[in-house]
């Protein structure tokens, strides 16, 4: 495992929390998601507002019910060395507080793959943490938190994700998901279950999301996620 990096932001002083109650650090990353999928548009789309309704409430029931905070394992992959980038940049756009919030406990994060063979074109250029759900730190059954950072210059490769709902929201970077549009920060983008989708990034500056996930609480538990097959010999010869 590689040693967690040290990013410049004051740290979290609290102890090492065994609820939630105890880290302010987290409740106040977890109140950044609720403020995001309350306030921000639906854009008249009923299916996204739903979507939304759903996950605030989900993340309301982790606040009620002030659960376990597991202290996972920091960990870094090759990626993260694009994540002050990131937070410089999220330092410019709307997204200032939940850029500010993910900073402060930058030091407890896992970044990790999620897969058990990770293309190689991918190794450099993409890692995912999780901030709530089955596997922690903020232990959820409902639901789950997290973000995943993009170098420039990535073609994350077509994937769907079985009986899980999933929302994108860009904290800072430009991307494309599929080729329709360029998303900048801000913006809400909702994946419904079994949807193939496919994610470019700019050219210049790395891209961070954050995400949440909706579905079955086995599911959520092993998600297993899949690349189609013809977007996965593409990415594994860098097309």
């Amino acid at each position: 495992m590689s040693e967690p990096y040290q990013l410049g932001a004051a740290p979290d002083l609290t102890p090492d929390p065994e609820r939630l109650a105890d880290s302010p650090s987290w409740i106040y990353l977890l109140r950044e998601f609720q403020f995001l999928y309350r306030d921000g548009s639906d854009g008249g789309s009923t299916a996204i507002r739903s979507h939304r309704k759903r996950v605030r409430e989900a993340i309301s029931a982790i606040l009620d019910a002030n659960p376990d905070v597991e202290n996972r394992t920091p960990d870094i992959k090759p990626v993260t060395a694009h994540l002050p980038r990131a937070f410089d940049l999220g330092r410019r756009t709307p997204m200032i507080g939940m850029s500010t919030a993910l900073e402060r406990v930058s030091d407890r994060l896992t970044w990790e793959y999620g897969y058990e063979r990770v293309p190689r074109a991918l190794e450099k250029k993409y890692a995912y943490c999780e901030i709530a759900g089955p596997q922690g730190p903020i232990m959820s059954e409902r639901l789950i938190l997290g973000f995943v950072l993009f170098a420039p210059q990535t073609t994350y490769p077509q994937h769907s994700h079985h009986e899980i709902e999933e929302s994108y929201i860009s904290v800072c970077g430009a991307w494309s998901e599929n080729q329709t549009a360029v998303y900048a920060p801000g913006s809400l983008i909702l994946n419904t279950p079994g949807t193939e989708h496919r994610i470019t990034t700019g050219r210049t500056d790395p891209c961070l999301l954050a995400y949440a996930w909706i579905g079955p609480g086995e599911r959520l538990a092993t998600p297993g996620m899949k690349f189609s097959r013809t977007t996965k010999a593409r990415v594994e010869h860098g097309i």
